[in-house]
């Protein structure tokens, strides 16, 4: 994270007595990345967190499957095409579509609490497409809503209590996920370049404390999933401080970067992760060369997976394609891929974008995981041909 933050009640030393009013200590917890060598927070607890009763393999709650992506094809699958059931949570109910060894990328539909969980195999970006929640964790309470993005670090404890019906992207990495370096000065602050600042950032801002003897909670880790029990609540912290925590950022207080003519997607980046990058397309002022075309050209991303997730607006080089609310296209590396026939003509003079979407870039590829089969558009990898074939034309009406 950028920067450092203090909440509840922590001592004025690190490391030294710090005493609860019955005079027993508070147990210290040192949560930090890199082995000591990078960010950190120490929290203080009423009692300790390593104390488990019990400890039992179980099975993944949503087997992933890998599929590659073979013949090589662009894909698109439409995620409110996806069966639905009443009292899914965010961690049981997500149906993984695209995975590589780096990251998994999932969709789920909630409206249920989740229970107690910690990924201790990597950072999770959720971003909400629609819905209302809170996210409760050992450091405190998130309250999240359409539009943000929400980092949960590796192995923080928390579960996610929706108020409505809440449409999750998730992004499950293999590291950490955080503001590409870019962006960031020496001692870490967000630069004057970035396009967010720590006034766009929410964090807990108080502690989260709640009661309770011989609590679960779920472990995703390196060698599968494992049900602990805790003697006692692990929501015990009464104050923590440091620089490793989990935030939120509103996609609609990113600002997009625009130029004379169309500017390349790092301009859109938003976090970095292990051989990965999260970007974000919001609505913005388009190219104002007199001679400038707005939509992207056509492009071959050598290096990399291209995986859209589009969430609101119209999305103008993808019209006449099938894209819609909550579809995610797939462009992988070996496939040249750009606007649908019409759109370069029908986007000269265009001024505004109204286009929302979330865009991960991998840099090894991406296979398909079991749920991409259940709503994937078959004809989606014909769309630049079928209506632009010699002695067709384009229909001006679908592009």
């Amino acid at each position: 994270m950028p920067y450092y933050r203090r909440v509840g009640d922590v001592p004025p030393k690190r490391h030294t007595q710090f005493r609860q009013p019955d005079g027993t200590l508070y147990a210290e917890e040192l949560m930090g990345a890199e082995g000591f060598s990078s960010d950190s927070s120490l929290l203080y607890h009423r009692y300790a967190p390593t104390a488990i009763v019990d400890a039992r393999a179980i099975d993944p709650p949503a087997p992933t499957g890998r599929t590659p992506n073979h013949p090589l094809k662009p894909r698109h699958l439409r995620t409110h095409a996806l069966k639905t059931v009443t009292g899914a949570d965010a961690v049981r109910s997500r149906q993984p579509l695209l995975v590589n060894d780096d990251c998994r990328i999932s969709y789920a539909v909630v409206d249920a609490p989740s229970p107690l969980y910690r990924n201790a195999t990597g950072d999770e970006c959720l971003y909400v497409e629609a819905g209302r929640a809170r996210v409760e964790t050992a450091f405190g309470a998130l309250d999240i809503a359409e539009g943000d993005y929400v980092i949960i670090p590796t192995s923080t404890i928390h579960r996610i209590v929706p108020s409505e019906t809440l449409r999750l992207l998730i992004v499950e990495a293999s590291g950490h996920i955080g503001p590409p370096p870019r962006y960031l000065s020496a001692r870490g602050q967000l630069l004057e370049h970035a396009p967010y600042c720590e006034r766009d950032l929410r964090a807990p801002t108080g502690p989260l404390l709640v009661e309770g003897e011989e609590v679960e909670v779920l472990v995703r880790h390196r060698r599968g999933w494992t049900a602990f029990t805790y003697a006692h609540h692990p929501f015990d912290v009464v104050g923590w401080d440091g620089c490793l925590y989990p935030w939120a950022l509103s996609i609609h207080d990113f600002e997009p970067i625009t130029g004379r003519v169309h500017q390349p997607p790092p301009v859109h980046q938003t976090f970095a992760g292990p051989n990965f990058v999260i970007c974000s397309f919001v609505p913005r002022k388009v190219d104002y060369h007199p001679l400038a075309i707005p939509v992207p050209y056509n492009h071959h991303n050598v290096d990399s997976d291209e995986v859209l997730f589009y969430t609101g607006g119209n999305y103008e080089a993808r019209r006449g394609s099938g894209i819609e609310q909550g579809s995610v296209s797939v462009h992988p590396s070996g496939f040249t891929h750009g606007p649908q026939p019409g759109a370069v003509e029908r986007a000269i003079g265009v001024e505004y974008f109204d286009e929302l979407a979330v865009m991960v870039d991998t840099f090894r590829p991406l296979d398909l995981a079991d749920a991409a089969a259940d709503c994937e558009d078959p004809e989606y990898a014909w769309t630049w041909s079928r209506n632009n074939r010699p002695g067709r034309g384009v229909d001006p009406a679908t592009g």
